[in-house]
């Protein structure tokens, strides 16, 4: 079994110019792209990463880094952007947001509204160091757009190569109301030196031995090196469950409950249609899954593009990040890719295998020495269609 990944093919393994599809010809080798488990580490003990609470060791996952609410969030007028002459603190007293909400023993951040919180960490990066984020999956489930946001930043959820300051991150709650506290974890990031591109003929000849999804039906094709991924509507067939569609006017959900809530109090099931259809309704959330069996073998990360106007008026991922080993045993093992739908602006139907998002796979800088999966407890390996971690399942 070589060392630059578990089961791939033997043509994506040949090292070029020192460096493999794994970011190195040998074990402890470092080449370019995401950054594992292992350097994260080494950052954090270099004060790369630094917090003003130390950080938990349980916040560094294989290829990414949990990042923590602070003390205090700031109710702001609408969504921004500091942009390159300014703080984000400048931008939030322009915004109205003082005095801020004391988030110490919990509050609650209401629905349609903006809220920012200055992050526990801040980075402190190299030139040749990048940093991208995203909401975590239950964060995206429970309907919660965050991004994070730099001083001087003129980008969501990027932290510039060389940054060196505090990070904030932007919270609005689109359908439940939710309670966090200083500590609770919205978001995480993970960092690259250098391109993560897979080049395309690596990518194809995993895509095409199956080493990335899994499916009954024929392959699609790949398109701008992006893997397709389609759409369930059709579950176990008559009468099981095809997906969920939010209540309006619920309870607030604590963010840091686990199991806590009767899913049947905040979701109702959408059960297969004989034409195996769905029209999707602009004011509402949905969470459905895809047709496929997603795997990230532990040389790879994947990012799920979250809006892309080819396949329609309609954006179906927050929580776009899968870190190395999600969904793969040797090979892909499965775990779907569950998707937190809304509709733009207009009603939109969707068919049973219809396209409906696409897959950025990216090469690991080396591999990790910890994958996602059951060693870390990991909360959505091998899942089917799955809300977020804080429901209890429907009964029966």
């Amino acid at each position: 079994m070589n060392d630059s990944g578990i089961g791939a093919p033997a043509s994506v393994l040949q090292p070029a110019a020192g460096e493999g599809l794994g970011g190195g010809a040998a074990p402890g080798k470092m080449g370019t792209g995401v950054l594992p488990f292992q350097t994260l580490g080494v950052m954090v003990r270099a004060k790369e990463i630094s917090a003003s609470v130390d950080i938990d060791p349980a916040q560094i996952q294989p290829a990414s880094l949990d990042l923590r609410l602070g003390r205090y969030a700031y109710q702001v007028r609408a969504s921004f952007l500091p942009g390159p002459a300014a703080d984000v603190m400048d931008k939030v007293r322009q915004m109205d947001g003082e005095p801020p909400q004391d988030l110490a023993n919990g509050a609650v951040l209401q629905k349609g509204c903006v809220y920012v919180v200055e992050l526990l960490e801040s980075v402190r990066l190299s030139n040749a160091v990048m940093g991208l984020a995203n909401p975590k999956s239950s964060t995206g489930r429970l309907d919660v757009l965050t991004r994070l946001i730099t001083d001087r930043g003129s980008a969501f959820d990027q932290i510039d190569r060389g940054y060196q300051g505090k990070l904030y991150v932007e919270v609005a709650p689109q359908t439940f109301s939710v309670v966090v506290r200083q500590g609770s974890r919205l978001n995480q990031v993970r960092f690259q030196r250098g391109s993560p591109i897979v080049a395309s003929g690596d990518l194809t000849n995993l895509y095409e031995s199956g080493h990335l999804v899994r499916s009954a039906a024929a392959r699609l094709p790949l398109h701008d090196n992006l893997v397709p991924v389609t759409i369930d509507l059709k579950g176990a067939g008559p009468g099981s469950v095809i997906g969920y569609r939010a209540k309006k006017h619920t309870r607030k959900i604590d963010i840091d409950m686990l199991a806590a809530y009767d899913a049947d109090d905040f979701w109702e099931r959408i059960t297969y249609q004989h034409d195996a259809t769905l029209i999707l309704d602009p004011d509402e959330f949905y969470i459905l899954a895809t047709a496929e069996e997603v795997g990230v073998p532990p040389y790879l990360a994947a990012e799920m593009v979250p809006y892309y106007t080819r396949s329609g008026e309609y954006r179906v991922h927050y929580a776009g990040f899968f870190d190395p080993g999600f969904g793969w045993n040797e090979q892909v093992a499965g775990s779907k890719a569950v998707l937190e739908v809304r509709s733009h602006e207009v009603p939109f139907m969707l068919e049973h295998g219809q396209i409906v998002g696409w897959l950025r796979y990216e090469r690991m800088a080396q591999r990790p020495t910890r994958i996602y999966g059951a060693a870390m407890n990991s909360s959505y390996q091998n899942q089917g269609l799955a809300l977020a971690k804080q429901f209890r399942p429907f009964p029966g």
